[in-house]
């Protein structure tokens, strides 16, 4: 029988999850633990690169982060789920990285560049933020990872990975495999605001959400701009919560509202309330698991120390390797 190939992804505590995590990556990752060897893992460390003023909620947000996971379809027997922070080969491959990586590689980094805009009210001039790629290289290759799944926006996280191990293999022999780009699906959903999906913009429906919540973040969304009242035709083209029709209603259902939006024979509200029902349905089943793991705080504990038992076995074995490699 021939070994899963091995793949490693990560996310950041830094609050709840919502719905543009669960379609940007979440979902693909529940879809691919039949296919590989999947290791995932939560990224404390790397919230303190914008978050370290206030680190008071990330012991939560770590808790919480699992209970998603776990709600939304990660298997601890089919998915290794750890916490960055309790592996500490992590930082240690880290330092070792950051002596061979050129600074230049760092300050051309995309991600680098529009994280110093969007979180302009953050002094982000430290060492830690330009540095994560280097952390970030170190937590995917520490595993060999054959593969990073990631949208094309994240392209360039791997490459600079693979720019990192292909330089240390060049220094000091061939230890680390050069992870691949495991292009996935990420359909397009925004906030409540149309912007971008973000607990910073405050336009986010978050998994965790009940269903009274769910509700009133719906009604509050915006739809077509140009439809003033409910007799103006209306452009599901536009509308926002038309895509989440899209995404959570039934075809029938969507036909319906595409038709009759355009006729102005449904208003915006009508609509709003149909797609928030199919919404809270849809979301039913991962709110009865999270309240299954919530009332059993010592299997989340006994999922933690099992899945970073096993990821330190691994990193144990990585580190021999490397330290034999460069003889210290």
């Amino acid at each position: 029988m021939t070994a899963k190939k091995r793949i490693l992804s990560g996310m950041r505590p830094t609050g709840p999850l919502h719905l543009g995590n669960l379609h940007g990556a979440l979902s693909n990752w529940v879809n691919m633990q039949e296919q590989y060897d999947c290791f995932f893992f939560i990224a404390d460390w790397h919230a303190l690169t914008s978050d370290y003023e206030d680190t008071g909620n990330i012991s939560k947000y770590v808790r919480n982060m699992l209970l998603d996971w776990l709600s939304a379809g990660l298997l601890p027997d089919k998915s290794t789920l750890f916490i960055q922070s309790r592996i500490k080969e992590h930082a240690e491959l880290f330092l070792i990285l950051s002596m061979i990586t050129p600074v230049p590689w760092l300050e051309r980094n995309p991600t680098y560049k529009d994280q110093i805009v969007q979180l302009s009210n953050k002094d982000l001039s430290t060492f830690g933020f330009l540095g994560y790629p280097v952390l970030q290289a170190a937590d995917i290759i520490m595993y060999k990872a054959y593969g990073v799944p990631v949208g094309v926006d994240q392209v360039p996280h791997v490459e600079i990975t693979r720019e990192i191990a292909r330089r240390f293999n060049y220094f000091y022999g061939d230890v680390f495999p050069e992870p691949e780009s495991i292009l996935t699906q990420t359909p397009k959903i925004l906030g409540t605001d149309r912007r971008k999906m973000s607990k910073s913009y405050n336009n986010a429906i978050f998994l965790s959400d009940s269903p009274d919540e769910i509700g009133a973040k719906v009604a509050k969304m915006l739809t077509d701009p140009q439809r003033a009242r409910k007799s103006d035709p209306g452009d599901p083209d536009v509308c926002n919560v038309f895509e989440f029709h899209k995404l959570y209603s039934d075809k029938q259902t969507v036909e319906r509202i595409n038709r009759e939006c355009r006729t102005a024979e449904i208003g915006c509200v009508e609509c709003k309330e149909i797609m928030a029902r199919h919404l809270i349905n849809a979301l039913e089943p991962m709110r009865e698991k999270r309240a299954y793991y919530e009332t059993r705080p010592q299997l989340v504990d006994d999922i933690i120390e099992d899945g970073c038992e096993k990821a330190r076995k691994v990193a144990r074995q990585t580190m021999e390797e490397v330290k034999a490699a460069i003889k210290i």
